[in-house]
């Protein structure tokens, strides 16, 4: 459990930090195909186009309305400094006049202020247009977004549920749990934030561009000339800090995975007094995260400086060459006021779209995870003819059946086997001998290399897959209940089932005793890992929801392996009603549970070794007499096990 957690945690440890006003983004995760996995993912935003088209609209729209505004405040500037201008010189003029004896009567020009008020209109007209149409981009994104993410989700659920059990076998509950949440929360925040980002970057880039050029082609190339020594610090910042943020996300992750595993196991660790390892260690892991973190977040925390000094340098060459061209009459003072404006404007979206790229690879690679989640090879579907056993007997066969779970390591070898209506057959022998194995392929959960195995007479293969399943009941030795009430608990056995069958489905199972000694009840809410009851309980719990379930075919596996003897008493006498009339297959390590078999299997290496019920296979003195032995004399069997 540690494991899988821990994975989750590294996935998302690290995330995207760096410096000031998340001006850099932390290690990219590439992916292997970027361009087929980024045209795949477009074309799931391929039923918003229009959406999409309006949200590419309104973005250009909201960032033109936005960038025209220095060019016209330059206007109302330029105006304001040429009334004061003649102001000054028409006074000096009179002046000079007045001491030279004459009448110093030359008419004082004002100021435009009608001309610079509706300047000041215009200009809170367009800012208010501009937020406007922002406002919509967002709207739209969001819905873009949420839906588009919403139907990938939908396909991905839609995806796990057809998959076969060997997939789940084969990874980790963490893994899988990555690719759907982390992977697929990702890829909608990028597609609500990032996309909108970069377009909105890149439209300002050019508007800035060409509103630059039509004040000045010189200007302009100084501001473009500096543009280089932001891609140059950009890249050599993170190509140093890319390694500390790699570093960050394993000891994030190595932390989580040791806290977890330190307070799942606080009692162990307490019991066998490994309190100062354990502390020992996560001062160990934390101080290796803060070396980490803390060079990850000097080191891309230097960007936004960096970049204010190469700003700051461009800063001062479009003032001196602006003075100068001021002096020459070729451009105006609000004209220079705008174009300083502009190439301030010129530099966040520069750092922005860097950051966003960083963010795209990553979001690319998290829908390749997803991606190659959805291209897993599936189920076997089910026939056109599959058929429906209405009212199914039980009556199992296995028929010269092979499986192996790799090609050259077969596991199960013609395998015969006939079981009648209403039998137990108990399944016995070592670890790995292929018991549940046997299980999980008459559920279906694994397809059989040749042969067949037979419910009624029926092929497995031409049942529907969900009637076959709706067959069986189960209960096993690691007992899964939900977070909710006993009542729905047991209810989960049968949709539909009412509050009077549920208490006599609990009743059957011996449970309704120890269930309506509890403060709540049947009312009583589990909690996430139904720690609040005892294991025997739980295992009561799933007896009762297996009897409401009124199964045809009963799987019992290792059902009663964890629980003390007097409550795997109450267990077996629950077991026994679940049992009666019903076709069983018991898997079990405690032979005396299964004495009153009709037939007991015995495996070993996924081979039928033995067969016969309690007292033939004690007469034959062969390994089930050796294992039934060992569990009350002690012998050693090791050998024979191997």
């Amino acid at each position: 459990m540690s494991e899988n957690r821990n994975r989750v945690n590294k996935r998302s440890g690290g995330g995207f930090g760096g410096g000031p006003m998340g001006s850099f983004a932390g290690p990219k995760v590439k992916a292997k195909d970027f361009k087929g996995t980024l045209k795949r993912l477009l074309n799931y935003l391929k039923p918003q186009r229009m959406n999409f088209i309006l949200v590419f609209i309104f973005a250009i729209a909201s960032t033109i309305f936005n960038i025209v505004g220095p060019k016209i405040s330059g206007k109302a500037i330029t105006r304001l400094v040429e009334g004061l201008v003649g102001k000054f010189t028409v006074m000096s003029q009179n002046a000079a006049l007045l001491k030279a004896g004459k009448p110093g009567n030359i008419p004082v020009p004002g100021i435009d202020f009608q001309y610079i008020g509706d300047i000041l209109l215009l200009l809170l007209g367009l800012y208010v247009i501009s937020t406007l149409f922002g406002f919509l981009q967002q709207y739209i994104m969001a819905g873009v977004a949420q839906k588009t993410v919403y139907n990938l989700r939908k396909e991905v659920e839609d995806k796990i549920s057809r998959l076969p059990l060997k997939f789940f076998d084969s990874r980790t509950h963490g893994e899988i749990l990555s690719r759907v949440t982390n992977d697929v929360d990702n890829i909608s925040t990028t597609l609500q934030q990032s996309l909108t980002q970069l377009i909105t970057s890149i439209v300002t880039i050019v508007g800035v561009i060409i509103m630059m050029l039509t004040i000045s082609p010189m200007m302009t190339l100084v501001v473009i000339l500096t543009l280089p020594l932001y891609i140059v610090i950009t890249t050599l910042v993170a190509k140093h800090s890319q390694k500390f943020f790699a570093a960050q996300q394993k000891e994030v992750g190595e932390l989580n995975g040791h806290v977890e595993e330190m307070y799942t196991g606080h009692k162990i660790v307490k019991v066998f007094g490994h309190e100062k390892d354990s502390i020992k260690e996560f001062e160990n892991i934390n101080d290796r995260l803060y070396k980490a973190g803390w060079k990850a977040q000097f080191i891309s925390g230097i960007i936004m400086p960096m970049m204010r000094f190469v700003s700051n340098i461009g800063y001062v060459i479009v003032c001196v060459v602006g003075g100068y061209l001021a002096t020459l009459g070729k451009i105006s003072i609000g004209d220079i006021q705008a174009f300083i404006q502009y190439s301030n404007q010129f530099t966040q979206p520069i750092v922005q779209t860097a950051n966003i790229a960083n963010i795209i690879q990553s979001t690319v690679a998290s829908a390749e995870r997803v991606f190659e989640l959805l291209d897993e090879v599936e189920e076997i579907s089910d026939t056109a003819d599959a058929k429906i056993i209405e009212f199914p007997k039980g009556e199992v066969k296995f028929d010269n059946v092979d499986f192996s779970y790799k090609p050259e390591e077969p596991l199960i070898e013609n395998m015969n086997l006939d079981v009648k209506q209403g039998h137990t057959i108990a399944i016995v022998g070592p670890t790995g001998a292929g018991k549940t194995t046997l299980v999980n392929l008459l559920m279906r959960f694994y397809e059989i290399n040749s042969g067949k195995i037979m419910i009624d007479g029926v092929d497995i293969r031409d049942i529907k897959r969900g009637a076959l399943h709706n067959m069986f009941g189960m209960v096993l030795q690691d007992t899964w209940l939900f977070n909710g009430t006993i009542m729905d608990n047991i209810a989960y056995g049968r949709e539909g089932a009412t509050e009077e069958e549920v208490i006599q489905a609990a009743k059957a199972a011996h449970a309704h005793h120890f269930i309506k000694t509890l403060p709540d009840g049947y009312n009583t809410i589990l909690n996430e890992e139904a720690s609040n009851i005892s294991q025997g309980q739980k295992q009561l719990l799933t007896i009762a929801r297996a009897i409401l379930a009124n199964p045809t075919i009963m799987i019992l596996d290792e059902a009663t392996s964890s629980v003390d003897s007097r409550t795997e008493v109450y267990i077996q006498k629950a077991m026994t009603e679940l049992m009666k009339g019903r076709t069983s297959f018991v898997i079990a390590h405690r032979l005396s549970t299964i004495r009153d078999a009709e037939l007991i299997l015995v495996m070993n290496k996924g081979s039928i070794i033995e067969m016969g019920n309690h007292n033939e296979l004690l007469a034959k003195k062969g390994f089930y007499a050796d294992l039934y032995n060992s569990q009350f004399s002690g012998a050693n069997l090791d050998s024979e096990v191997i």
